[in-house]
């Protein structure tokens, strides 16, 4: 299967832990999002499935990694962690591929702590990930009356989230709209307010296609330099604020290393992965917060 390097391990977990062999793409500098043309280059006899993920919920370049897959007779499955309730040409990311999947961890919009959420687009896979479910038994035919008994038939696990968490995750997607309203303020404050400085000094903000709708799942500015980027995390921390850099590339990880990739092999991941810091993005922020914030970062100099 082939997947972007700039991701989190997760992404290719689910597939080296069944035995798939990982081969990493390049992301392209605008969006950070996979690399159609990288991505064609990797295809070989092998290839089964392409994973894109929407980075910081801005949409990958779906309607051409659909045709690509559709050409080499590929699976597309999406890591939509990031990109809960954004869309790209007015459809919803996550209901492109024959599936899905959303994070609802604590640091996404919408969180449980921990766990997640499989889509499936492809009426076929339905049933077998019922049973999967449901610890590789028939239990829900049983429960619809398909069958009068239900049964161990396939593999399976346990993957069914606490009650007392489904509840707690309910509740926020009920408050979706303010939620969301919350974070979309946040996101469009730092980029007005930050935008005089970024083209000063050579830091590029996010870019957001035209057909896109975006989540607001994160903020990210990308310093010209590895240097200025660490100094710039240390200029906040001393302001008393926390600014975290993000995906280290998988390629060239410890297991990416084991796994095939090699140093180089990324070079567009290598050098954003130096350089991008994500400013504090959560709904309770407030007016002051971002005053602030915005004041310190205003007062760095890359």
């Amino acid at each position: 299967m082939i997947a972007p390097s700039f991701t989190f391990v997760s992404t290719v977990n689910a597939f080296v832990l069944h035995g798939a062999t990982i081969r990493f793409a390049d992301i392209d500098s605008d969006t950070l999002n996979m690399d159609p043309d990288h991505v064609e280059r990797l295809i070989t006899p092998q290839t089964r499935a392409i994973v894109p993920v929407h980075y910081a919920g801005i949409p990958c370049d779906m309607p051409r990694l659909l045709r690509i897959a559709e050409k080499h007779n590929l699976t597309v499955i999406e890591d939509a962690a990031h990109a809960f309730m954004g869309k790209s040409h007015d459809k919803a990311l996550g209901s492109f591929g024959a599936m899905a999947t959303l994070s609802f961890h604590e640091t996404k919009n919408f969180s449980c702590g921990e766990g997640g959420a499989l889509l499936i687009n492809d009426e076929k896979l339905i049933e077998r990930a019922e049973i999967i479910r449901e610890k590789g038994t028939n239990r829900s035919r049983f429960f619809r009356g398909q069958v009068d008994k239900y049964t161990w038939v396939d593999l399976g696990s346990s993957y069914l989230p606490s009650d007392i968490l489904a509840a707690l995750l309910y509740a926020q997607l009920m408050a979706r709209e303010q939620i969301q309203n919350a974070r979309k303020g946040i996101w469009e404050f730092y980029h007005s307010h930050l935008r005089d400085w970024a083209q000063k000094h050579g830091v590029r903000q996010p870019v957001v296609p035209e057909h896109c709708e975006q989540p607001y799942h994160l903020y990210y500015l990308l310093l010209p330099t590895l240097e200025a980027r660490q100094a710039f995390i240390t200029h906040l921390r001393h302001r008393g604020i926390l600014s975290v850099f993000h995906y280290v590339p998988l390629h060239n990880s410890p297991m990416g290393l084991k796994l095939g990739g090699h140093e180089g092999d990324c070079p567009v991941t290598e050098r954003a992965s130096d350089r991008l810091v994500r400013l504090p993005l959560f709904k309770d922020l407030t007016p002051q917060n971002l005053e602030e914030i915005v004041a310190a970062v205003l007062d760095f100099t890359p």
